[in-house]
């Protein structure tokens, strides 16, 4: 059952412009000690714990209506919809899935560097599209389509500096679209049980972060020593993990807390200020030059996005 808010959706989408545009830039602070694989794994465990008590709190808030009232059958399936056959497939693929993002992106903001990451990583609204067209039935007309290869089209400019040498491609920025690809198809399956109320914000990120976490840990120490636990508590490494885990943790409850406000499309649209933030970041923190291919390509990609949602609104 859809439960579209447009205020709420934009409101949650706007803190996710910092939160997410942060991202790639701490992920390239942190120091060379720590590898993409162990950043993930650590990162998980700490989102997990984060949300345990979050997604407690919901779940006992609903069971408190349930007992204040036997006319709230939705509140019945939000509760136990997890039990679902179904739900349980989703949130296994989306634990084994998410295993491997933040293992993809990681190592993709590191080649490519915090701006062209950013940049890249809002090729999503192409494939939110494409995945909601055959997934959730939603409709594209031609001036989407067409909008969709000018916004590619803008990445190409940022990421080759405008010399459109595309067997230069950076590494980095392929590996990012296999993870922008993977997770969008996976934001999609959950978005299809948040619209049947079956399945709630805080849950998915809870069980996501908790099986991603604990399959990463147990695999990493299974190949490498167990003293490699002092990487992670070291002060000076702990910080980077804390800090991660915080700000990708909140932005994930706050993007599954749009999707069950507003179309996956429009919350694209709304995002995709991110570069801005991780620009100025990057430039601040890292050092890392905004170029006028940077400049035109964000341009370019925030233009398209803007026209994909305005030709949204006439579609639906």
């Amino acid at each position: 059952m859809e439960n579209y808010n447009l205020k709420k959706g934009v409101i949650f989408a706007s803190i996710s412009i910092f939160t997410i545009g942060l991202q790639p830039v701490i992920s390239n602070a942190r120091p060379n000690i720590i590898d993409p694989y162990l950043f993930g794994a650590i990162t998980a465990l700490i989102e997990a714990v984060i949300f345990l008590p979050i997604y407690i709190l919901e779940r006992r808030n609903l069971k408190k209506q349930l007992q204040n009232s036997s006319e709230l059958p939705e509140k019945n399936l939000l509760l136990n919809g997890w039990k679902k056959k179904k739900n349980i497939k989703v949130l296994i693929i989306i634990g084994l899935s998410f295993s491997a993002v933040p293992i993809l992106l990681y190592i993709g903001y590191e080649l490519a560097g915090a701006i062209i990451s950013s940049l890249t990583m809002k090729s999503e609204i192409i494939f939110a599209l494409i995945f909601g067209f055959f997934l959730l039935k939603e409709k594209i007309n031609k001036m989407q389509i067409t909008f969709c290869f000018l916004l590619f089209f803008g990445l190409i400019v940022a990421i080759t500096g405008g010399s459109f040498n595309l067997l230069e491609f950076n590494l980095g920025v392929i590996i990012l679209l296999l993870s922008v690809v993977l997770f969008t198809f996976v934001h999609t399956l959950t978005k299809i049980s948040f619209e049947r109320n079956e399945l709630f914000p805080s849950q998915v990120v809870f069980i996501r972060n908790f099986i991603s976490g604990v399959l990463l840990t147990i695999i990493y120490f299974l190949v490498f020593p167990l003293e490699n636990i002092f990487i992670v508590i070291d002060p000076n490494n702990l910080i980077f993990f804390i800090i991660m885990g915080l700000d990708y943790g909140i932005s994930l409850f706050l993007w599954y807390k749009v999707l069950t406000y507003i179309q996956i499309g429009k919350a694209s649209i709304i995002i995709s200020l991110t570069p801005i933030v991780s620009a100025f970041f990057s430039f601040l923190f890292l050092g890392e030059l905004f170029t006028i291919y940077h400049l035109i390509g964000t341009i370019i990609v925030i233009l398209s996005i803007f026209i994909i949602m305005k030709e949204k609104n006439k579609v639906e």
